[in-house]
């Protein structure tokens, strides 16, 4: 069986986007089905890990055609700058409502006619079983979605997040036009699609209501976070948080009760290191900043994935933060279940009724404490900080094999081969 894999991101892009589909790929063979994979050539991904290639089947098919990305123009740049910060386009407000309103669902639009034409031929002397789109960018998806009608294959659709629900699409002051447009691609999307896949049950409650039938496979972990050589622990008690930190995200009520203790305690103030992995939105540095927090933390910026990973097992707390945002409890961030492997505790600030709560208690691994719970927040961190100076912190989680991309992409296959029983 062979399908046909439309996906933006790819290696060497970087970041979590990445991560789910190039994993799908790596294990697809080993349970019959054959990927063929279509993306972006030449493209200006945002954040690059070249570490990433190094996992991409060496005997895969990957098509590539160019993209134009309105960026480039917008923002006056060649091809392959350097960028940083969270998001040039979400952090400028007219290029934001330029994005909002006129690239509908999103810049990507641009590549959905030469893309369907390309792919097309390649559908004309090349046998596809099953097509699949996976977003954001949820252009991808109109892709796959014209394909299927001119080809009459089966499609399935995976939702990494949700579409004219995404937490951000608020920073693009759309239009009422525009809104409704989104809605309306979205619900086409849902529609048509023989399978909708996404990666909690709180979104597939939601797609539910469109779609005919939803699929949940969550994100999961690898090999590669599972080595099992000795790890020396940070010296200080560190909070470390991995990955990319939105102003939606930014823990007020954490930064608050952290500058409290250390004024009141001031061996926690010595022992507390704050560590930041990828990049942190302004709108958080500038809280840490009024909470005379600033000694305290370090900000290493972007760094590869394997980087990443030693941070994480080094760690004596981990930090894990949910957007403060509508219908927050259908978000799992993919970073969730590589902390898992970690083994360290993790602090998550969120809906303590979600679907992050769920699986925290089902693997033994942390808690979440909803956004505002000063009282709870504090009584936490003095716990952990307490078995921190008692040599004890630790945590013993269970059951998170399941989450192996392994096993994952086992439950993906018989998804696929379903579609045609």
């Amino acid at each position: 069986m062979k399908v046909l894999i439309i996906t933006y991101y790819w290696p060497p892009a970087g970041g979590s986007g990445v991560q789910r589909w190039l994993k799908f790929v790596k294990y697809l063979q080993e349970f019959g089905i054959e990927p063929v994979v279509y993306t972006v050539d030449d493209v200006n991904y945002p954040k690059e890990d070249l570490s990433l290639i190094n996992e991409v089947p060496k005997n895969i098919e990957v098509l590539k055609q160019p993209i134009w990305e309105p960026a480039d123009v917008l923002f006056w740049k060649k091809k392959k700058p350097k960028k940083s910060g969270i998001s040039n386009v979400s952090n400028s407000g007219i290029l934001s409502f330029i994005r909002g309103n006129f690239f509908i669902p999103d810049p990507k639009v641009f590549w959905v006619k030469a893309s369907v034409k390309y792919l097309q031929k390649y559908l004309d002397s090349h046998k596809i079983d099953t097509i699949i789109s996976t977003g954001p960018p949820h252009s991808m998806h109109l892709i796959a979605q014209k394909l299927q009608k001119k080809n009459n294959i089966k499609w399935l659709a995976d939702f990494r997040d949700p579409w004219s629900d995404l937490y951000y699409n608020k920073d693009f002051k759309q239009l009422s036009f525009a809104k409704n447009r989104n809605r309306k691609l979205e619900e086409t999307v849902l529609k048509n699609a023989d399978c909708v896949l996404t990666v909690s049950n709180s979104l597939k409650i939601e797609f539910a209501k469109k779609a005919s039938r939803v699929e949940v496979i969550s994100n999961g972990f690898d090999d590669e976070v599972l080595t099992k050589s000795a790890i020396n622990l940070d010296a200080k008690f560190s909070i470390s948080y991995i990955g990319l930190l939105p102003k939606q995200s930014n823990p007020k009520v954490f930064f608050k009760v952290l500058s409290q203790l250390t004024l009141k305690n001031k061996d926690f103030k010595n022992d507390l290191k704050l560590n930041f992995i990828g990049d942190i939105s302004d709108e958080v540095k500038e809280v840490i900043s009024k909470n005379n927090l600033l000694d305290n933390s370090d900000f290493k910026g972007y760094v590869s994935h394997e980087t990443a990973i030693e941070y994480q097992k080094k760690a004596q707390v981990l930090l894990l933060l949910i957007p403060n945002v509508e219908k927050s409890k259908g978000i799992l961030t993919g970073k969730l279940f590589e902390y898992l492997t970690a083994k360290r505790p993790i602090l998550a600030i969120g809906p303590e009724d979600g679907d992050l709560s769920e699986i925290l208690k089902e693997t033994n691994a942390g808690v979440v404490i909803d956004f505002e719970n000063e009282e709870k927040i504090t009584l936490e961190i003095e716990r952990l900080y307490h078995q921190f100076k008692l040599g004890t912190l630790e945590v013993k989680s269970k059951g998170i094999e399941r989450y192996h991309r392994k096993e994952l992409t086992k439950e993906l296959a018989l998804i696929i081969k379903s579609l045609h029983s």
